[in-house]
């Protein structure tokens, strides 16, 4: 499951290099570049709880499955638009048609597949151990995130194109990785009732938007801080450079190596990764320095890492197994439904003052982590679960 989901969401991320040259080629405007992401975000809100139903209704296999090749056809079929575009036989309409069809609408359908379906499976672990398989799925896909755009990056020197050549390649070698690997469930899965009360679910979906919300506004907004504190030329490079890096890095370290180790509880990693995260935004807002910068977002990171786990884990330790895709495509329509939501607000948070998005980013934190602090520390699971 871990090496479907890291494949296919690399394949997703070997395109992230070239997308701004080859919106160019495409002859698409700022704006429609900004449709092309957003349609993709609201493709994952909107798809997630449905593949949550599938994967409650049918099992892994077929949501993945079906995840993989929506995938693949998307992937195929950008590669294909990106072709016609450099021959010139496409309109600028149809263009714009082709890559929100393709890049945004299948392939954001087909990787929240993919997501939904590892976080379930991750879902059914005994409760001991759910906090390490949940951030391990993230780190499969934080790593991806991670190593994608760089393998896209060393492709592009040889060709624009290469990428969107390997990108369906590498999808097709997973669709088929999905169908031999992961095998048809033998036994349905009993559909026992929540026994949490609601509230307490409430509770821990509220800690969840608010620290989505908040890492989405941090990683848009680092960037431009970074550059504004007044660090120019090579100096402002290498502190961008060094917040993005060591943020992405620190949060695959952080679900993938320090979660596993520390075994902590699900309510002690969100309560522990919120207050984190403020102290970090903190930091962040005050840095002066490239070292500062860098400090403050390894702070961030382990507190993201901390805070992104235990929401994901409280969350499946409230819901009975039959209820494990319902409450992972939840999860996964609370990442789109961030991504959809913060965009628009950060050039107005910037306009305030440069150091706004990371001071509304703190508050959000602040906000999930009084949250956390008065949900309980623990969530029972709903019955025994069998791992997977």
């Amino acid at each position: 499951m871990l090496i479907a989901l890291l494949g296919m969401f690399t394949a997703q991320q070997l395109l992230a290099p070239t997308l701004g040259s080859l919106s160019a080629q495409f002859t698409l405007s700022p704006t429609q570049l900004g449709l092309v992401f957003t349609v993709g975000s609201l493709a994952v809100t909107v798809s997630s709880p449905l593949w949550g139903w599938a994967f409650d209704r049918f099992g892994p296999r077929p949501v993945l499955l079906a995840g993989a090749g929506l995938s693949l056809a998307g992937l195929a079929g950008f590669a294909a638009a990106s072709v016609l575009v450099l021959d010139e036989t496409l309109t600028p309409a149809l263009t714009f048609a082709l890559a929100l069809f393709f890049r945004s609408f299948l392939l954001g359908a087909g990787i929240s597949a993919v997501s939904v379906a590892a976080l379930a499976v991750a879902g059914r672990t005994p409760e001991v151990l759910r906090t390490t398989a949940v951030g391990l799925v993230g780190a499969a896909q934080g790593l991806a995130v991670v190593v994608g755009p760089v393998i896209g990056g060393l492709l592009a020197v040889g060709s624009l194109l290469m990428p969107v050549y390997v990108a369906p390649v590498l999808g097709l070698l997973f669709l088929v990785w999905v169908l031999v690997a992961v095998k048809p469930e033998a036994v349905a899965l009993p559909r026992p009732e929540v026994r949490e009360p609601p509230q307490e679910l409430v509770r821990v979906f509220g800690v969840g938007v608010l620290t989505y919300l908040s890492f989405v506004l941090v990683h848009l907004s680092a960037t431009s801080l970074a550059l504004d504190r007044r660090l120019s030329g090579e100096s402002g490079t290498l502190a961008v450079t060094a917040t993005v890096v060591v943020l992405a890095i620190g949060v695959v370290l952080t679900q993938g190596v320090l979660v596993p180790v520390l075994r902590w509880p699900a309510g002690r990693l969100t309560q522990n990764g919120t207050l984190i995260v403020v102290a970090g935004c903190g930091l962040l807002a005050v840095a002066g320095s490239t070292e500062m910068a860098a400090v403050a977002a390894l702070v961030l990171a382990v507190g993201f890492g901390f805070a992104l786990t235990g929401f994901f884990a409280a969350a499946t330790l409230g819901a009975g197994p039959g209820r494990l895709g319902l409450v992972a495509g939840a999860c996964g329509a609370t990442a789109g439904l961030a991504n959809l939501v913060v965009p628009p607000l950060v050039p107005v948070l910037h306009w305030v003052s440069p150091v706004a998005p990371v001071i509304a980013a703190g508050a959000l934190a602040a906000l999930a982590a009084g949250l956390a602090l008065w949900a309980p520390r623990n969530v029972t699971p709903a019955a025994p679960q069998s791992s997977v």
